[in-house]
């Protein structure tokens, strides 16, 4: 399966792949940026990019099971690592020391992707994982498990990144929001099957090695094809390969009559805005070298990103629901399902686990089918209160039920004085799984429509900070997590993920503005004097009215 790496076309907008050929000859300097981010004849390049959005999928498959294998593996345990039972210390080490290092690696990789091209940060990310597995699978001790997870956290950090960017601007504005979803289907696919090699090898001796271990063959398979697969014009352009660049394009419009015109018209426009760009960075005159250029175009871009005002309210929305993707507490889940199951007793919590990561997978499904007909805007607006709702559901279960000592510590989770019923445990897991449906409908999805936000100059550093808060976010949860069961009560640690939620709502209602159907130079314009909440809503509304 053919794979291109997606800021082939950073320079022009991800619309191109749905001009009409024929208005292509019309377009002139003064209309350009209109007319890329136009719809136009749908379905152009179209198979390309399906092509191009399976094949990235392999990173968000490795993505999910890296994530999903961990609620597995640390019930399976036991005394395998350094002779000891793991500690709630350990445990919450080794699950957040993933996300410390994607934290790291999420913006570095942004910096990375301009500097050495998106191929090249995608073979490295590709390398962390089989090297993060194998270590794994290998090690004996708590400390080697630490290092694996944190060397496929660098990899998840690179590719949760490079992926979705690439994707979103490839992707005609119409299908933008399903082709960035398809990712998270991959994603949650992964989780997926982690859970379910996780409960075939739950009662092997040492199963849960060959289920780390196991990550690294769709890694090998990524790389094997990433290989043949050329790197985007964009990149050959900045680095002087125009020929290069056009070889690729018309590769992308091969599916057009017209497709050599077509990369022609790309090419120059590529060309054009890379000549701006250098422009605009060296106020007219050449930088002394290219290390030093490079340098002077990462402090340029994150001034330009912070000080202007239309980039700085994109960062603000984009960090915004990044961090309220993992503070909402879903990962948490993710991460310990099974430990909690196995807390409420149920026999088969590995298997139990499944049916939260089933909930997860099938729910993606329902986001790829609305979330450009509903909006990204309305289904956060619609599936939040379902997750207050779940989450508080949750917490009035916990309160009324016993619990025993959790297996990975000598404490317990604070009980509920009314005597443990036998429903309570079916009540959380429901609670659960209504929780991870509205989640998966949509703060699960909408966060990586984020490049959608910027303007191509600041897109890449931008998205790579958004990536970080969601990584960061995402270390705090995992570390806190299993304390906070301990230390709060299970019932409370349920409540102040429903009070994050809570504010979550009023900030999306607040600040974020409706993106679908919107050119990428659309968005631009909407952000460049305001959030634009109004306007969208304003326009959402007259379309409705005309929809009845």
């Amino acid at each position: 399966m053919a794979r291109l790496d997606t800021d082939d076309l950073t320079a022009v907008g991800a619309p191109l792949l749905a001009l009409d050929e024929n208005r292509i000859d019309r377009v002139d300097d003064d209309h350009e940026s209109r007319l890329f981010s136009d719809p136009g004849l749908k379905g152009t390049g179209t198979g390309f990019v399906w092509a191009l959005t399976s094949s990235a999928g392999i990173s968000g498959l490795l993505f999910g099971y890296d994530t999903g294998v961990i609620s597995s593996t640390l019930v399976s345990i036991g005394s395998d690592l350094s002779g000891r039972p793991l500690t709630t210390l350990d445990k919450s080490l080794i699950t957040s020391c993933t996300s410390l290092f994607a934290l790291v690696a999420s913006p570095l990789a942004g910096v990375l992707a301009d500097k050495l091209g998106r191929k090249k940060v995608i073979l490295v990310a590709d390398g962390l994982f089989a090297l993060g597995a194998a270590w794994q699978a290998l090690t004996g001790s708590v400390g080697g498990m630490i290092f694996g997870r944190s060397a496929v956290g660098m990899a998840v950090g690179a590719a949760s990144l490079v992926t979705p960017l690439y994707v979103s601007e490839l992707a005609p504005s119409e299908m933008r929001g399903r082709l960035v979803t398809v990712l998270a289907l991959f994603i949650t696919g992964g989780q997926v099957v982690a859970y379910i090699i996780g409960w075939l090898l739950s009662t092997m001796p040492g199963g849960w090695r060959w289920l780390v271990g196991l990550g690294a063959a769709p890694a090998f398979v990524q790389l094997a094809i990433l290989l043949f697969l050329p790197e985007t014009p964009r990149w050959l352009v900045q680095a002087g390969q125009a020929s290069a660049a056009r070889r690729v394009l018309c590769k992308v419009y091969r599916v057009s009559s017209g497709s050599e015109r077509v990369a022609d018209r790309v090419l120059r426009a590529i060309e054009k805005e890379v000549a701006e760009e250098d422009e605009d960075e060296s106020g007219g005159s050449k930088t002394p070298d290219s290390e030093a250029k490079w340098y002077y175009h990462t402090f340029q871009t994150l001034s330009e990103l912070c000080q202007v005002g239309g980039n700085r309210r994109a960062l603000i929305i984009a960090m915004m629901l990044q961090g309220l993707q993992q503070l909402c507490g879903f990962n948490s889940l993710m991460y310990f399902s099974a430990t909690i199951f196995q807390s409420l007793s149920f026999s088969s919590p590995t298997l139990t686990s499944l049916s939260v990561a089933l909930t997860n997978f099938l729910f993606t499904f329902v986001a790829f089918s609305l979330i450009d007909r509903i909006g990204r805007r309305r289904i956060l607006l619609y599936s939040i209160p379902a997750m207050v709702i779940s989450l508080l559901i949750c917490a009035f279960a916990f309160a009324n039920l016993k619990l025993p000592a959790t297996p990975s510590s000598t404490h317990q989770w604070r009980q509920g004085e009314t005597p443990g019923n036998s429903f309570m445990p079916v009540l959380i897991l429901l609670s659960l799984t209504l929780y991870t449906a509205s989640f998966a409908s949509g703060l699960g999805n909408v966060p990586w429509q984020q490049s959608e936000l910027f303007p191509l100059r600041v897109r890449s550093l931008g998205s790579a900070l958004a990536t970080a808060t969601n990584w960061g976010s995402n270390f705090l949860v995992g570390l806190t997590f299993l304390p906070m069961m301990e230390m709060l009560s299970p019932s409370w640690t349920f409540v102040v993920y429903a009070l994050i939620c809570m504010a979550g709502w009023i900030g999306v209602w607040a600040i974020y503005p409706e993106m679908s159907g919107l050119g990428l130079e659309e968005v631009k314009g909407l952000l460049a004097n305001g959030w634009g909440v109004g306007e969208t809503t304003t326009r959402n509304h007259h379309s409705d009215q005309v929809i009845m």
